[in-house]
């Protein structure tokens, strides 16, 4: 008889795209998340979780097809036959949240959130499909007050998690400043929005490239288009050369001061009455900023800034760091931005079909973290527990009450639980834990009513490089009254 092929066992590895975060990985983001979170208390908002999943619908960017929804999220049917996904950023849920409850929200309603977000795309170096995101929105204010104290905040924030001043800058755009520019360039018709879609979509995409383009391959988007390296043509959006000056202008209106940036996007814009709305809410926000002391030193008016301008209806802000690193081959680069928000209007109003202004801001919490790590903030090892060893199995009850009296103390502590026979292993354990101290007490300790206490730091540079008179100085290892253990740790990790 035919015997049964035994379960194929299940792959001990990570989903494609996914990753595991360990010990200081966790810490370190708890550690900064609260800094954050601190200074969004500080200026009045209200922590808010949501779901993780939210119906399709609702998230209103991919809708289903046949088989499963778009390419995007991550999304299932449930026994009703709904499309439900789970969330791709924390801006869509609080859309859905404002409307849900708008009797009951105090507006303006002014909140914060941070966790994961999921999107199916392709993943990549440094790309992954689960990150999270730090986001601070207001809903219901028209006033660009809203926008310049998001812009203080988000300054604030940067500073309290350990990027100095001089290393950051928060720039400040517009796109109604954008709109009023495409208007004279002749591609948006103020009577007639729907005119030119396909165009404005070509203009948005090719000043978003500049960075990577430059101006002669962003020029010939916003013409007959452009034939990259590989061969491969990109259509352009058909604008005469007079039509892409006047959006290359825009593109390059930033000047030493906000004061003649503002001047010069009103050249540009000249009788746009959108234009002239958007140059006047950066002159706004700019005069409400330097009135809380925020200068030029943090935060700056700049119409490069282009990301998402087809997202958002009025002021955007990109935080950039501007220190620089070295990338996998050794060369030079500025780390580039961490956080990027702005105004949109429209948002709440699909679920309402009432306007409701809302502006704010989303930090890439794995980006900051990595900066933080590159200025040497972070990224140090963690200290671990305190460990008590186990040299006689029938005196566990003992080694437990030295571990409780140590977190009693507020003294991060384990007793060692696996097979205490060999007792090298267990000082292994406690290096391979980054403990910091092993307490050690057998039969003979225990009768003269001692414990010996080893200082596993110390203990390890000594065996690297530490002279005789450190040695002499501070012993790796001390023997301490049972009595005095909690203070003698305390003075141990004091040093």
């Amino acid at each position: 008889m035919a015997q049964d092929k035994p379960a194929r066992r299940p792959r001990a590895e990570t989903p494609k795209g996914f990753r595991d975060y360990f010990g200081s990985d966790v810490t370190e983001r708890k550690a900064m998340l609260d800094a954050i979170t601190g200074v969004y208390h500080r200026y009045g908002f209200d922590p808010l979780e949501t779901s993780a999943v939210e119906t399709v619908e609702a998230l209103g960017k991919f809708l289903p097809d046949v088989d499963r929804p778009n390419e995007g999220v991550f999304a299932w049917q449930d026994e009703d036959a709904d499309w439900l996904a789970l969330r791709y950023d924390l801006t869509a849920p609080l859309a859905r949240v404002a409307a849900q409850y708008r009797n009951d929200l105090p507006s303006p309603y002014r909140r914060y959130a941070m966790g994961p977000v999921w999107r199916n795309e392709k993943p990549g170096p440094g790309r992954f499909r689960q990150f999270y995101q730090c986001d601070a929105d207001t809903v219901g204010s028209a006033s660009v007050a809203a926008d310049a104290e998001i812009c203080a905040m988000l300054s604030d924030a940067l500073e309290t998690v350990g990027i100095p001043r001089g290393d950051y800058v928060v720039k400040v755009n517009n796109r109604k400043v954008l709109n009023g520019v495409m208007e004279v360039a002749g591609v948006l018709d103020p009577s007639d929005p729907a005119r030119f879609v396909e165009e404005r979509g070509i203009v948005l995409r090719a000043i978003d490239k500049i960075d990577r383009l430059g101006d002669d391959g962003v020029r010939a988007l916003l013409g007959t288009g452009r034939k990259d390296d590989s061969g491969d043509f990109t259509k352009g959006a058909g604008l005469s050369d007079a039509q892409a000056e006047v959006v290359m202008g825009f593109v390059s209106a930033k000047r030493d001061t906000g004061a003649e940036t503002c001047a010069r996007l009103r050249e540009l814009v000249g009788a746009s009455v959108i234009g002239a709305e958007g140059v006047d809410e950066l002159e706004s926000i700019a005069a409400l900023l330097a009135a809380q002391g925020y200068g030029a030193d943090r935060i700056v008016l700049d119409p490069g800034v282009v990301r998402g301008l087809g997202y958002y209806t009025g002021p955007v802000y990109e935080a950039e760091l501007t220190f620089e690193i070295l990338d996998e081959k050794g060369r030079k680069r500025q780390f580039g931005s961490v956080a990027g928000g702005g105004r949109y209007d429209d948002l709440v109003k699909r679920f309402t079909g009432q306007a409701v202004p809302a502006t704010g801001v989303s930090i890439g919490v794995d980006r900051l973290l990595a900066a933080l790590r590159a200025k040497g903030r972070l990224g140090g090892e963690a200290a671990g527990p305190v460990v008590v060893t186990v040299m006689d199995r029938d005196r566990m009850a003992d080694y437990m009450g030295m571990v409780a009296e140590l977190r009693a103390a507020g003294i991060r502590a384990e007793m060692y639980l696996g097979n205490p026979k060999n007792f090298g292993n267990q000082l292994k354990y406690a290096d391979k834990r980054g403990s910091p101290i092993a307490v050690i007490q057998g039969g003979n300790e225990a009768e003269t009513g001692v414990v010996i206490l080893k200082d596993l730091i110390l203990g390890a540079k000594i065996a690297v490089s530490a002279t005789l008179e450190e040695w002499k100085d501070r012993p790796a290892q001390v023997e301490v009254a049972r009595a005095d253990l909690v203070a003698a740790v305390q003075r141990m990790l004091a040093q």
